[in-house]
């Protein structure tokens, strides 16, 4: 039943994860002194050739206890997905390393290594500390990129398009949908080329990289930037088979893109996917209406109304803490 597979979205932790940010966000200012917003997949810098990308991801420490190498693997992946999401091309990466334990911190290493190997983005610098009751990583990067995309510049109207590649599985105990690992490097590199190609070509309006908040949780990340709404047909989401609707919906999986184009792009961008063997279709429209609308068949529900909840605050909206807002979120 649809209404009870969009409640169980909402209600996932990862959504909860990033509706928390709505006060962080606030506390700074809305632009930076290069006159791009910040909230964006990275920050945006003004240079004498086109523009700088600079991005940090943190990692929760479980998840780095869990699995140590998928960990440092995926702090050089999931910084190399937001640069190619703002148009980008990755350039350096430098890490933050707290850990009591040799052995574990040398299993971060060898992950963030061969992933650095594998997109041929060197690993310049960092910090380590061996002082310290629990592991803590993080990890930032530098990048370029000649054309930005946003999330900030959808408009009404524009179909909403989404990349991802199916060709992995789910890495237990999370909804970590991996591609990449034992896939030839070359093969990623030229999959990541895709998105800097679309910004220069200009066929595209805005893009985000599909981040721990699922799909849906993402796609309203994207509208709120933007102060917009959308409407979303189930069906066309491209899933793999074998996974559930509810697991899909909140997968964090390592390629995966949604992006808005106009829609006479439409063709041209999920081609441009294809024939790279990435799954790609046109799933929704921008509306006006502020508020994320799935479809499927005669069914309607409402994913979000920003009317009355705000997600990130870049629009307005209730910005209150009130038992029923937090219930909403949790």
């Amino acid at each position: 039943m649809l209404q009870q597979l969009i409640e169980s979205v909402r209600n996932y932790p990862g959504v909860a994860s990033k509706v928390a940010l709505a006060p962080i966000i606030s506390s700074f200012e809305k632009r930076n002194e290069s006159g791009f917003s910040n909230g964006d997949d990275t920050a945006v810098l003004k240079s004498a050739h086109g523009y700088d990308l600079f991005a940090i991801e943190g990692f929760l420490p479980e998840f780095v206890k869990q699995d140590p190498w998928f960990a440092g693997w995926c702090g050089v992946m999931v910084n190399v997905s937001d640069i190619a999401a703002m148009g980008g091309r990755a350039k350096a990466v430098v890490n933050a390393l707290w850990s009591a334990e040799d052995a574990v911190s040398a299993q971060i290493l060898a992950g963030m290594k061969a992933a650095a190997t594998t997109y041929s983005v060197p690993v310049v610098g960092g910090h380590t500390s061996h002082n310290s009751q629990s592991t803590q990583l993080a990890v930032s990067i530098l990048g370029h990129a000649n054309e930005v995309l946003t999330s900030f510049a959808a408009n009404t109207g524009d179909a909403i398009v989404v990349a991802m590649d199916q060709r992995g599985s789910f890495r237990a105990p999370y909804l970590n949908w991996n591609a990449t690992t034992n896939v030839p490097a070359e093969r990623l590199r030229e999959d990541l080329e895709l998105l800097p190609m679309l910004a220069e070509k200009g066929w595209v309006t805005g893009c985000k990289d599909i981040s721990q908040a699922g799909l849906l949780g993402t796609l309203a990340m994207f509208m709120d930037c933007s102060r917009k709404g959308a409407d979303v047909f189930l069906q066309q989401i491209p899933k793999p088979d074998q996974v559930s609707w509810p697991d899909w919906l909140c997968a964090f999986p390592s390629f995966g893109f949604v992006m808005t184009c106009p829609a006479s792009k439409v063709n041209d961008v999920v081609a441009l996917f294809s024939s790279r063997a990435i799954h790609s279709a046109m799933i929704g429209y921008v509306t006006d209406r502020p508020s994320i609308e799935v479809m499927n068949e005669d069914q309607k529900v409402t994913f979000w109304d920003f009317e009355q909840a705000a997600f990130l605050g870049f629009r307005e909206g209730k910005q209150d803490s009130s038992k029923e807002e937090r219930m909403l979120c949790q």
